[in-house]
């Protein structure tokens, strides 16, 4: 038997939603505030407000059972909790093993509850998406535990519950966690029967008014059973530092953590071995260094830590490319007890330098590298919350195209494979705990927990991520409330950036700020000044002056000034709004303006135009941030606001599904806007990108600008041939604009030069009629796991195959093999049709089928896409089993 075992715990679950019949407010995780109204949908930038006064009744509710959960990362001995006696709610049906669940949902884990609908089209819930999430939800499932296991450690981990969860085995209450968004563990080893069947039962309790954007709902990251001897490595229970890093030598060194659950002392020897990998994640030959052995005596119920370190000569540095290269290396430790393995635990991690400088910025293995960086939410689009690895890899793919190295976990823990592709991608990565603290943003959002639990939380992502070469910067905090509590406030921070460096001292401390200024407490409190939207300034405009909202001129220099030795950063920039293929008109002259009906928006048809120039009031377009930053070259770079749609949000029309905000739609198909960025992302690449499409019957004579976004630095406009003049980027000038061009129909031609040289071209036809449908698939085989996944996008076309850019005919997907169709989208943020149905309008000319296999099946998926009056698409996807960190 291995002596460490992890099993991934995605089938054979039951789920149920709501309590049974009869069940009162006995599991409860606390008493919450009452809700007069909801407050879903307010202004981003909103004040918070301090947390409403509960008036407790005496009746009892689960907290002081679920808070010793978290005691492993409460530092100080005496704020522990002690646990009372029993086990609340183990006489409630759903944990019985006796129980009938046969007439429950069969899942498979990640799942998201809400995910599949229907969208809630009127009321509230706009800002969370539209999807109903919020409820209570039961998960049950067996676990048949081996006799040989009896005197082993039995672990439940859960990379992420949505949210106050709680859990019962064989009718005892094990523990839970409120945070929806963190890993936790519970032991389950007290209340296991070895050699028999054990009832494994999950209650989730997700609050309305919770959040500001779409949590998703349910078991949505994996789970996990971890089996290991009673003296084993800690959960997270290494850390790998790289004090000195040269091309010629690193110093490695490694903290190992053993526990020791038994009821013996025990003397152990930890030795850790180095390897080297290779791109796909497994070991490039034999160990490169090896760290020596040390002893140590456990005592038991205790733990104890080992220290080592090695030098590495000429290691393989890890890098954002393309100027460097992501290495990663993997500590592989060794525990043995009377000479006899009893644990084996492996840490990947990378060797790099990494300082930030308030002068050049972020400079990692002695090279400047300019922050590209965008913010995300965690959904995935149609998939909702349910966490996919090659859903996210996807999206990273395609970041990395337009030339992103960067990205905010916007603004919570990620999935642990989240931070696994963005090491072995290269990304630069903040990592982000809480949105809020103590004030409230929605009305039952984290802030009720925050007192009990903020120190639990921050340390447990602290130890799950610490090792993970991609992340750069720890932050505590987004736009929380208690930017404006001054001192109080600052208080706050200081605790929570004591936390970090307790854990890390490695990477610096950081918390978003849109409200506080220079002069104020709250930015004393954190390594690095990360500035939301405060760089450009907010709303600047004159139709803004005299409106209670946040005005605040651009604070680059105020903040460098008075904190001359931090690095600054826009950790939210832009926040620019639009839709993919939506032209309006008139298209403004100004470079960047909010968005107004008539003024790049209709709130009829819920739209704003894609001509690229318009953002949310507080926010601003790429072009200005552009000029921004460069007019400040201290500034260590920008995360955009967004980088993909997302569920919820849908500033600025409530009424539809998802925001607007994102340089790529929710379905994944790049807007115009991706080519902005490309263009001086990827100064290198020679590229040009027209817009707007040239389909416009009934626009004939009508003055249709034309821009262009490029990086070259001059071009010349032909329409039909005829020269339309040619322009030169002034300084601060990010795109060519010809605003007079009037719309005939046939050929728009761009040539771009690049310093008097031709660099490259683009052209835009004039379509007929939809005639037929285009299917292609985003990789030709996927693995056969029942996780990898196909996105096959399918575009419609005119008879010369030129893609037909208004089209929303109504496309019905079809699949024939060993797969099955698990979502469809098209990114209009105003579709309504579930995720899961099977026929979707084209939006823009495009639409998406979501693909997967069916678990252990080989041979050839084919994928068929129909529509009335247009000749059909197909796809084929090959199918195999092998693949690499997938």
């Amino acid at each position: 038997m291995s002596p460490r075992e992890r099993i991934l715990l995605d089938t054979g679950w039951r789920f149920h939603a709501g309590d049974p019949e009869g069940v009162d407010a006995a599991l409860d995780y606390d008493v919450r505030p009452e809700i007069d109204r909801s407050t879903d949908g307010q202004d981003a930038d909103t004040r918070p407000e301090a947390a409403a006064t509960i008036d407790a009744d005496a009746r009892r509710v689960l907290k002081p059972w679920i808070l010793p959960t978290g005691n492993a990362f409460i530092r100080d001995p005496a704020q522990r909790h002690t646990r009372p006696p029993g086990h609340p709610g183990g006489d409630h049906p759903f944990v019985q093993a006796g129980f009938d669940d046969s007439g429950w949902q069969a899942v498979t884990v990640p799942h998201d509850w809400a995910v599949a609908g229907p969208f809630i089209e009127e009321g509230p819930y706009g800002g969370m998406g539209r999807l109903p999430s919020w409820g209570v939800g039961w998960y049950r499932r067996t676990l048949d535990i081996p006799a040989a296991d009896a005197g082993r450690s039995i672990f439940l981990d859960l990379d992420g519950a949505m949210s106050y969860a709680t859990v019962w085995l064989n009718g005892k209450l094990v523990g839970g966690w409120p945070y929806g968004y963190n890993a936790w563990r519970v032991d389950l080893t007290p209340h296991v029967e070895f050699g028999g069947s054990n009832q494994l039962a999950i209650r989730l309790d997700n609050p309305p008014d919770s959040a500001r954007w779409y949590p998703g709902g349910g078991l949505y990251r994996n789970v996990w059973l971890t089996t290991t001897v009673p003296v084993h490595v800690a959960h997270w229970g290494s850390f790998v530092t790289t004090p000195e890093v040269s091309e010629d030598a690193a110093t490695i060194r490694l903290q190992v953590v053993v526990d020791n659950d038994g009821d013996r002392d025990a003397r152990v020897t930890v030795a850790s071995a180095i390897h080297a990998l290779e791109a796909d994640g497994k070991p490039a030959g034999q160990a490169v260094a090896q760290i020596a052995p040390a002893e140590l005596q456990v005592a038991a119920g205790a733990s104890a830590t080992a220290d080592g370190s090695v030098v590495l000569a000429e290691p393989r540095l890890w890098g954002p490319p393309p100027t460097q290269a992501p290495h990663r290396y993997a500590a592989v430790t060794t525990v043995r007890r009377d000479g006899r393995i009893v644990d084996r635990y492996e840490t990947r991690f990378g060797i790099r330098a990494l300082r930030f400088d308030p002068d050049e910025g972020v400079i990692v293995n002695g090279e400047r590298i300019p922050l590209k960086g965008v913010n995300n939410h965690h959904d995935l689009g149609a998939l909702g919350a349910a966490f996919n690895r090659r859903a996210a890899e996807r999206q990273l793919e395609i970041l990395r195209e337009m030339g992103a190295n960067a990205i905010r976990m916007a603004h919570n823990p990620p999935d642990p494979q989240l931070l696994e592709l963005t090491d072995r991608m290269g990304f630069l990565v903040v990592d982000e705990i809480f949105d809020v603290w103590e004030r409230k943003k929605t009305p039952l959002d984290f802030h009720l927990v925050f007192p009990d639990w903020h120190e639990p939380d921050l340390r447990a992502m602290l130890r799950r991520d610490r090792n993970h070469p991609s992340v750069i910067l720890w932050s505590v905090g987004n736009e929380v409330g208690e930017q404006y509590t001054n001192e109080e406030g600052a208080a706050i921070g200081r605790r929570l950036h004591r936390i970090v460096r307790e854990e890390d001292p490695t990477r610096p401390t950081t918390a978003s700020m849109n409200w506080a200024k220079p002069d104020m407490p709250f930015p004393a409190a954190f390594d690095v000044i990360n500035l939301n939207y405060q760089g450009e300034g907010i709303r600047q405009d004159p139709e803004f002056e005299g409106t209670d909202r946040i005005r605040t001129p651009p604070q680059y220099d105020a903040f460098h000034a008075a904190f001359p030795d931090k690095a600054t950063m826009g950790s939210e920039t832009a926040s620019a709004l639009s839709s993919r293929g939506v032209y309006l008109f008139p298209v403004s002259k100004q470079v960047s303006a909010p968005v107004r009906d008539g003024r790049g928006g209709d709130s009829r048809i819920r739209q704003v135009s894609a001509y690229e120039l318009h953002a949310v009031d507080f926010g601003s377009t790429a072009d200005k941030v552009f000029a921004s930053l460069d007019r400040h070259p201290y500034v260590a770079g920008e995360f955009v606001w967004t980088g993909f749609d997302y569920l919820g949000e849908p500033t600025p029309y409530y009424d539809s599904r998802s925001s607007y905000s994102g340089i790529i739609d929710l379905a994944g198909f790049p807007k115009d806007r991706f080519y902005l960025y490309q263009s001086r992302w990827r100064p290198d690449l020679p590229m040009a990108h027209v817009l707007p499409h040239w389909t416009w019957p009934g626009r004939e004579g009508e003055v249709t600008p034309v821009h262009v976004f490029t990086s070259g630095d001059e071009a010349e406009l032909f329409v039909n041939g005829v020269s339309q003049g040619r322009k030169k980027k002034a300084p601060f000038e990010y795109r060519l604009r010809w605003d007079d061009v009037v719309y005939q129909p046939g050929e728009l031609r761009v040539q771009v030069y690049r310093d008097g040289r031709p660099w490259a071209e683009a052209t835009v036809h004039t379509a007929g009629d939809a005639e037929a449908l285009e299917a292609m698939p985003d990789r030709a085989a996927i693995r056969n796991d029942g996780r990898d996944l196909s996105f096959v996008t399918v575009r419609v076309l005119d008879a010369e195959g030129r893609p037909a850019p208004t089209a929303d005919d109504r496309i019905r997907f079809r699949v024939e093999g060993p797969g099955e169709l698990v979502a469809t989208d098209n990114g209009d943020p105003t579709d309504m049709t579930p995720f899961p149905s099977h026929e979707r309008a084209a939006f823009s000319g495009k639409a998406l089928a979501i693909v997967r296999a069916v678990p252990g099946r080989t041979g050839t998926v084919v994928v068929h896409a129909e529509a009335d009056g247009l000749q059909s698409a197909s796809a084929r996807i090959g199918l195999d089993a092998e693949g690499d960190e997938r």
